[in-house]
């Protein structure tokens, strides 16, 4: 609009006004109009475009009007209210044009007087400058009466002063005598006036100037009892309310007056801070005092040395006593402060909730510094279950009195999570040593033990036992137990730890058994129980291998996946254990010996005392068996009738006797079957004492089958008749029993002493044409006996052969 008005401004002319009032249609007017539409298109240029629009809407409407013939009649009727409509535009128009016209008219005229008044104002106030000017050196006359002023108002404020600075240090000894006095708030009171004094008088001394530095330093001298009575005025204060848990169970009056004094202080503290940023106020020294947060901070102070002071006095008596006495004086103090301090103080310090923060913070703090401690396991456990259990009980922080106050999601953990994982690192380490230590005195004992003249115990299934197994089992049980009190996470770090130290243990039990046994070979008369106590520490690995299963069934699930321990120890105590019934077996094999030397001669043709004394000797150590805890009853029979079997096949092939006649070859065969009945009778009955193991165990009867029939099929062969059906019987000797060599079948046809060099060869040959698979199962019984060099004088045209 003001564009508009800019416009039409060169167009404000009387005459054109009464001709655009007389007549519209004169050609003067058409022509102004015409300007003035040229001039709107210049500052106006939408114009043109709203035009264009105001055109093609007509139209539009117009086409929409007249679309059908019978319309036309009406052009007439249409033309003339769109007549009358656009006069009624125009004249609204021109009323407006007017009405702006008239306004920007008298808006002119008042600029014009206006510019009139400047102008003459202009004009007086050079006039005044000029004067001045003039008149400069008149005004340096008075710089002595401005001075002269100033010394007066300065003398008129000291004069002011004078009653009250030389009542300054009469005040300063009558409110240190208040202060001695324990009278805190008629002190605070004189205190705060000579505050006031001293303040307003170094305000007016920065009214004129910042002071000169002898002059602030005679004020501040002056005024320096004030500041000495501030200072000692706080130290009384913080000494009231260091005492405050004392006081208030006796006479709560001091530690009230204390209080309302840090309140009075913190709120001229708040009015000068808002007097300062609100009206560039100075700040007078010294402020803020803060008394408000050394009110707290003292108190954390207090708690500090209270926890300090419960170390020192109980620091030899262990820690136990020490976290009991804390439990003690922490709860006294926080029903101390909730009944009686908070009813002292302000609603808004919160005082219970804010002690307790501050018990919490210290004793942070201070167990940080227990934990640094040189602490035995016991001491590690009973700290963990104090911070983690005992801490967080009713009987503390959860106490029914307490739960309004204290919101246990709010507090910081009272022992850091690094902090508590070196402290149960270090728990694991300390225990860790004492396990080693007592696992180790353990196996001392037990070594001990087996140079007794006592046999080992039987439990009441009649199962040999020594205590080793159930103390070693027990310690780590006990230990488990004690950790699951403080978490599942502990537990399974110490069922981790006890599966390694379980572990070290098993190796050096072996170790310990190893030498055991080597003494044993230097004397065979010591011990006297050797074989029982080698029996019992089969029994006792059985034990171990029970206990490990049941430890890793305790462990939380997933370190179950994550754990390689039970499969790897499971591993070693199955290989002890073996090596153990090894053992077992080599003492048995060591007292069979000697009648093993005599077995296949022609001596034993005849004579059974031999095969007798082997048996009765096995059945000896089959009573001592019994007392062996399954499935290693069964490993040890099955160990022991292998173990015979390969020493009679291995006296077979010494070739102690070599048949003469068919009827030595039958005396030979019957002697060698019925040998094979009554090792096979005896193992079968002392089998069935153990019916339950020696039947579920796939390597029961069926073992002793095939291992005594290896000395039925040789005796078979002995026994032919028929050399011609030779290569046949070989060949199924060789089926069931795949690793005899060549060798052994010569030397089974040299014990013969019948077989044709031709013969031999034929079923050589026929033997290296077949090659039969091991059958599942199978224990190789021929792949360890050594055969002696061959006598034959000739040579058998073999592959092998040079």
């Amino acid at each position: 609009m003001q564009k508009l008005i800019a416009s039409l401004r060169p167009h404000l002319k009387k005459n054109w006004l009464q001709e655009l009032s007389s007549d519209t249609s004169s050609s003067s007017s058409r022509t102004m109009l015409a300007g003035m539409k040229a001039d709107m298109q210049e500052v106006w240029p939408e114009l043109e475009k709203a035009e264009r629009l105001a055109r093609g809407a007509a139209l539009k409407w117009a086409s929409g009007i007249f679309y059908h013939p019978d319309q036309l009649e009406q052009l007439s009727h249409y033309r003339k209210r769109e007549s009358q409509r656009t006069s009624s535009i125009q004249s609204r128009l021109k009323s407006a044009v007017q009405s702006y016209l008239e306004g920007v008219g008298a808006g002119l005229a008042q600029l014009h007087l206006a510019m009139d008044d400047i102008q003459e104002m202009t004009c007086k106030m050079k006039e005044i400058h000029k004067e001045c000017r003039d008149n400069t050196t008149g005004f340096q006359s008075l710089e002595c009466i401005r001075d002269c002023s100033s010394e007066y108002k300065q003398l008129s404020v000291a004069i002011q002063n004078l009653p009250r600075l030389y009542s300054v240090p009469a005040m300063v000894m009558e409110t240190k005598q208040l202060i001695d006095s324990k009278h805190l708030l008629e002190a605070h009171a004189r205190l705060m006036e000579l505050e006031t004094w001293r303040d307003d008088i170094y305000w007016q001394l920065q009214q004129r100037g910042p002071p000169s530095p002898e002059t602030e330093e005679m004020f501040l001298r002056y005024f320096a009892g004030v500041q000495t009575l501030e200072k000692t005025l706080a130290k009384t204060l913080w000494e009231v309310i260091d005492c405050g848990l004392a006081l208030v169970r006796e006479d709560p009056t001091l530690f009230v007056s204390a209080v309302r004094i840090i309140e009075r202080e913190e709120s001229i503290d708040q009015a000068l801070l808002e007097n300062s940023e609100a009206n560039s106020y100075f700040l007078p020294p010294g402020r803020p005092k803060n008394w408000r947060s050394m009110f707290f901070n003292t108190i954390e102070k207090s708690v500090n040395q209270r926890l300090r002071e419960t170390y020192i006095s109980i620091r030899g008596q262990g820690l136990a006593k020490h976290l009991a006495s804390l439990q003690t004086i922490i709860m006294n103090d926080l029903a101390t402060v909730q009944h009686l301090l908070e009813q002292c103080c302000p609603p808004h310090y919160h005082l219970t909730h804010t002690y307790l923060h501050i018990i919490h913070k210290c004793l942070s703090a201070h167990l940080q510094q227990v934990i640094n401690w040189d602490l035995e396991s016991s001491e590690i456990f009973t700290l963990l279950n104090w911070s983690l259990h005992v801490y967080y009980s009713p009987e503390m922080i959860q106490n029914p009195d307490l739960c309004s106050e204290v919101d246990i999601d709010d507090l910081a953990p009272l022992i850091s999570n690094d902090a508590l994982e070196q402290l149960q690192t270090k728990y694991i380490n300390t225990v860790r040593y004492s396990v080693s230590e007592w696992m180790q005195k353990a196996l001392e004992v037990e070594v001990m033990d087996w140079q007794g003249d006592q046999e080992p115990e039987t439990d009441h299934e009649g199962f040999y036992q020594t205590s080793i197994a159930t103390i070693v089992i027990q310690m780590l049980e006990e230990n488990i137990r004690v950790a699951l009190v403080i978490s599942e996470s502990l537990r399974d770090q110490m069922i981790a730890m006890g599966l390694c130290e379980l572990e070290t243990f098993v190796s050096r039990f072996r170790s310990a058994l190893v030498e055991y046994v080597e003494q044993h070979q230097k004397d065979r008369k010591c011990p006297k129980n050797f074989l029982q106590f080698l029996l019992a520490a089969i029994n006792s690995f059985v034990s171990l291998r029970s206990a490990v299963d049941s430890l890793h069934q305790q462990q939380n699930p997933r370190v179950q996946c994550q754990s390689s321990y039970p499969p790897f120890l499971k591993g070693t105590l199955e290989e002890a254990t073996r090596k153990v019934c090894q053992l077992v077996t080599d003492e048995l094999l060591q007292e069979i010996q000697p009648y093993c030397l005599h077995l296949l001669c022609r001596s034993w043709l005849f004579n059974c005392d031999f095969i007798d004394s082997i048996c009765r000797t096995i059945d000896q150590h089959f009573t001592f068996y019994q007392h062996v805890r399954e499935p290693y009853f069964q490993v040890l029979v099955t160990e022991v009738q292998w173990s015979l079997v390969v020493e009679y096949v291995r006296a077979f092939m010494q070739k102690r006797m070599v048949c003469r006649s068919a009827e030595e070859r039958s005396q030979l065969s019957d002697r060698m079957s019925h040998d094979a009945l009554q090792i096979k009778e005896l193992f079968h009955r002392r089998g069935i004492g153990r019916e339950s193991g020696w039947c579920q165990c796939l390597q029961g009867p069926k073992t002793c089958e095939r291992l005594t029939g290896v000395l039925n099929s040789l005796a078979e062969i002995i026994r032919l008749k028929d050399n011609t059906v030779m290569s046949l019987k070989l060949d199924r000797l060789f089926c069931k029993y795949p690793d005899i060599s060549e060798e052994q079948v010569l030397m089974l046809l040299e014990i013969r002493g019948d077989v044709p060099k031709d013969v031999r060869s034929s079923v050589l040959q026929a033997l290296e044409q077949s090659a039969h698979p091991f059958p599942q199962g199978y224990r190789p019984i021929f792949k360890d006996i050594d055969v002696p060099p061959s006598s034959m004088p000739f040579c058998i045209p073999t592959i092998k052969c040079a």
